[in-house]
């Protein structure tokens, strides 16, 4: 399957190929609960504001949310010394973060927007019976509070019920406590050790590239696009 998939994103202000990273990286930190107060305000927010449907993925207002969470320091110290076993010294503190939350996601992959990175996620909440499931590698993870995960943006991905085969929104009633907050770093794709940890090759389709003038995901020649219920690639085959 990864042979078959080429990302072409933004780089320097051209467009540049590479292939699709097909690990995941995975592993637990030691994080503190989270205050009731933070837990509150974020459940107003998702109420009065997001209005979160079944397979959403939002952004939380991560500066109100420091003024809340006096352990937010320790959760970064604690992502950032698990980056630093994978040889991703001082890489979080150069990069992108966000505070987002979802109720489940449906299948899909970001390399439309975030071509030229890997995300880093470090979840939040405490264990509510959900994995995070790759279905071009098989991968699923058990996602409770110091989970987390390192992968390429290309690579489909969903957050559905332990157990399950595939996003269904009926498995997301709305009396269910099934909200996951989480913390995400845009890593750079380029950065050596990055692309070495996820396997990533880099100008595999320079002809197509300097064809292509947005970012995107293709599989076996043209744009491809991934089920949202299923993960399948939908394109050619």
């Amino acid at each position: 399957m990864r042979e078959a998939l080429s990302c072409y994103y933004r780089s320097h202000g051209s467009m540049r190929s590479r292939s699709v990273g097909g690990g995941v990286l995975s592993g637990t930190v030691d994080i503190p609960a989270l205050p009731a107060k933070l837990v509150a305000d974020w459940e107003r927010e998702i109420r009065h504001h997001l209005a979160l449907e079944p397979g959403d993925v939002e952004e939380l207002p991560l500066a109100r949310a420091r003024m809340r969470w006096p352990d937010y320091g320790r959760c970064v110290q604690a992502v950032s010394a698990w980056t630093h076993t994978l040889g991703l010294t001082g890489l979080l503190a150069s990069s992108d973060m966000a505070l987002m939350v979802c109720r489940g996601a449906r299948y899909h992959h970001d390399g439309a927007q975030y071509g030229g990175s890997a995300f880093c996620n470090l979840f939040l909440g405490d264990d509510r019976g959900l994995d995070l499931h790759f279905p071009s590698t098989g991968q699923r993870i058990a996602l409770g509070r110091g989970t987390v995960v390192i992968f390429d943006t290309c690579q489909p991905h969903a957050v559905i019920p332990r157990g399950a085969s595939g996003f269904d929104a009926a498995d997301f009633p709305v009396d269910l406590d099934c909200t996951l907050a989480f913390l995400t770093w845009e890593l750079a794709i380029e950065h050596a050790g990055v692309a070495q940890a996820l396997q990533i090759r880099f100008d595999t389709d320079p002809s197509t590239a300097l064809l292509v003038s947005q970012e995107q995901v293709w599989r076996n020649g043209a744009p491809a696009s991934v089920c949202p219920g299923s993960g399948r690639w939908i394109g050619p085959t």
